[in-house]
């Protein structure tokens, strides 16, 4: 189906049973090699693979900012805080359930972690019909797995001879310093991960396990709205 921003009003159709995947993601430095928008890119293009995998799927327009405070530190990152981003969440939550019976947050930065379990749930106590879903990366930020994700969608907007190695301490030991600090102490280049071993290969799979992932997080959700439809194999994202 034609995402939202290629269709009229009069064009929709009969928006019952319709999925709403509204993208949502971050802009904020991604270490020397990697552009400020590749949360975004990222939740679009699997936004975008769902859609082609699904009948009853519509993509929304990106939500292109979020709570990236701990990469504040890093000139051009910018963040519309957790307080704001909940709230944004919320609103929009609240107006897409006007129109459509099913949305999902498509959330691709672990900054965003927070404010949207808080919107989601306070939509759905108010008896609204949203989820939310994220790809499990195996490092944190601008390493490995982004960079092999981006290099198989845009390999022109990834600077591959500006990859470098970060910090590569375990996620639970890196977290607390991450709160307290903020990404810059803890890597003067801004990569969590090891960002020298990306290959386009790499993303080619790591795209295709999450776009697997979520068409089996929606399926059940698709069924149960009358959707029959199954999704074929997944991994064709692109940006």
């Amino acid at each position: 189906m034609p995402a939202l921003s290629d269709l009229r009003w009069t064009e929709l159709p009969d928006p019952s049973g319709l999925l709403l995947v509204v993208p949502v993601g971050a802009t904020e430095q991604h270490g020397p090699h990697l552009p400020f928008t590749t949360d975004t890119d990222i939740a679009v293009a699997l936004a975008e693979a769902l859609d082609r995998e699904r009948d009853g799927v519509v993509v929304a327009p990106a939500v292109a900012f979020g709570s990236s405070g701990e990469h504040q530190a890093f000139p051009g990152t910018l963040s519309i805080g957790r307080e704001a981003t909940e709230l944004l969440l919320v609103e929009l939550g609240r107006s897409a359930t006007e129109t459509f019976d099913r949305v999902l947050f498509l959330s691709t930065h672990g900054g965003n972690v927070d404010p949207v379990r808080g919107a989601v749930g306070l939509l759905r106590r108010e008896g609204r019909d949203v989820r939310a879903w994220s790809p499990r990366w195996e490092d944190l930020h601008a390493g490995h797995a982004e960079t092999s994700v981006l290099l198989a969608l845009a390999p022109e907007r990834v600077r591959a001879d500006r990859a470098v190695r970060g910090d590569v301490r375990p996620l639970a030991e890196v977290l607390p310093l991450l709160a307290r600090d903020g990404v810059r102490p803890v890597s003067p280049t801004g990569v969590l991960g090891d960002a020298t071993t990306a290959s386009a290969d790499a993303g080619r799979t790591l795209l295709r396990r999450a776009a697997a992932d979520l068409a089996a997080f929606v399926a059940p959700w698709s069924a149960a709205a009358g959707e029959t439809r199954e999704p074929s194999a997944v991994g064709r994202a692109r940006s």
